[in-house]
């Protein structure tokens, strides 16, 4: 792929983001979406088929991004794994306190996608939140988590809760009670 075509390609995937993220699937039509990369309509679906195949590109695009930050958040320095996550969620709550934070774009999609299960945007998103599970399990694992899998998929059901709530309620505060259980979870690992 020339870097022409490459740079092209980038450009739609960043603006494809930025509108899926701020408006959702439903809101943002592919004519908005070329509009914001400068390319013509043409020039979209000669890189993206369709609008669903790209909403999938988008996803798998983020997911390195996405895995990046929440690795970046997670201290290397952290010598427990309660104290990993106390520094997980800390962040979590950090991000959710930004201006104009909407959540998690791929939580966000799935659920407006719900009624497509075979969607491929659903299936992009299944495969970003199970690697970011695989992530903390192994992280936990070198951590010292007797067992680190359950524990991982506990802490994925925390996050999602937070995040989720947080969006509800719009109250980052509930980083600090995710990070509280989230501890007490770590806490009580002994196997």
């Amino acid at each position: 792929m020339s870097r022409i075509v490459r740079d092209t390609r980038d450009r739609i995937l960043s603006a494809a983001y930025g509108l899926l993220y701020k408006e959702g699937f439903s809101r943002v039509s592919v004519d908005a979406i070329a509009d914001a990369a400068g390319v013509t309509k043409r020039t979209l679906y000669y890189h993206f088929d369709s609008k669903d195949a790209l909403v999938a590109a988008v996803l798998d695009h983020q997911h390195a991004l996405a895995l990046a930050q929440i690795q970046e958040w997670a201290s290397e320095s952290a010598e427990s794994s309660a104290a990993f996550l106390a520094d997980l969620f800390a962040a979590l709550g950090a991000w959710a306190r930004e201006p104009r934070w909407l959540g998690s774009g791929f939580t966000r999609l799935t659920m407006e996608l719900a009624d497509l299960p075979g969607h491929p945007a659903r299936r992009a998103a299944h495969q970003h939140k199970a690697a970011v599970e695989d992530w903390l399990a192994e992280r936990l694992a070198a951590l010292g988590a007797q067992r680190p899998e359950e524990l991982a998929r506990e802490v994925m059901l925390l996050t999602e809760g937070c995040l989720s709530l947080i969006l509800i309620h719009g109250d980052p505060g509930y980083a600090e009670a995710g990070a509280r259980a989230a501890v007490r979870l770590a806490e009580g690992d002994t196997g």
